[in-house]
């Protein structure tokens, strides 16, 4: 598949050791790196390192890089590749109390608890019993650093496939084709990890801004 033309001079550039291209990379791209490093590192310390072995790794391995890909998601990939291996490295030190055993993909749970449907008894079997709240300016709702910091803990909190998943189309703002290449799952898995995540993420606030109103 042919690279965009953008993509194509970023790339010729990047091969001819244009530093500042490189620099642009890097600050573009850093913050999210980081932020997945994170999700797979006990300390921001080591996340930062696997995001350094990430840009050095870009660096040995840009002149290989086919294309068949975009280039976000061949470093995404990189990355991923990188701290996962250093978090199960890491991981080994740890102390066994660090862990608690959870579902890869969250297995068959479902993304909405089933109490919030109405049962065979109710007006509408099947049809919200607690439907969810109606946000008419969710960017307004989201906007106080309190619930930016209760969305970001609801996010760290999930299976680490959902984690992920969300972490780059939500906040990073990759591609659905992106992030599934990246994860490399299947675009069905990419869709049902995503739904997932987001459900737990907005229950997380529904519960917030239930006690919110209550104080």
């Amino acid at each position: 598949m042919p690279q965009p033309a953008d993509e194509a001079a970023l790339l010729a550039a990047l091969r001819s050791g244009d530093r500042d291209a490189f620099e642009k990379l890097v600050d573009d791209l850093s913050p999210g790196l980081l932020r997945v490093a994170m999700q797979h590192t006990p300390s921001r310390a080591v996340a930062e390192e696997v995001v350094q072995d990430t840009w050095i790794a870009v660096i040995n391995g840009i002149d290989r890089f086919e294309g068949r890909s975009s280039l976000r998601t061949w470093i995404y990939r990189i990355l991923l590749n990188i701290a996962r291996t250093r978090g199960k490295r890491e991981r080994r030190t740890l102390p066994f109390s660090y862990f608690r055993r959870r579902a890869e993909e969250g297995g068959d749970e479902a993304a909405v608890e089933p109490e919030r449907f109405q049962g065979r008894g109710g007006e509408q079997p099947g049809g919200w019993a607690r439907p969810p709240i109606e946000w008419a300016a969710p960017e307004d709702r989201l906007a106080t650093a309190e619930a930016r910091q209760v969305m970001l803990e609801a996010i760290a909190a999930l299976p680490p496939r959902q984690r992920e998943v969300i972490t780059m189309r939500d906040l990073q703002g990759l591609t659905a084709e992106e992030a599934r290449n990246a994860l490399d799952v299947s675009e069905t898995n990419q869709r049902v990890l995503l739904h997932r995540a987001r459900s737990k993420v907005r229950e997380a606030l529904e519960r917030y801004y239930d006690e919110e109103a209550l104080v």
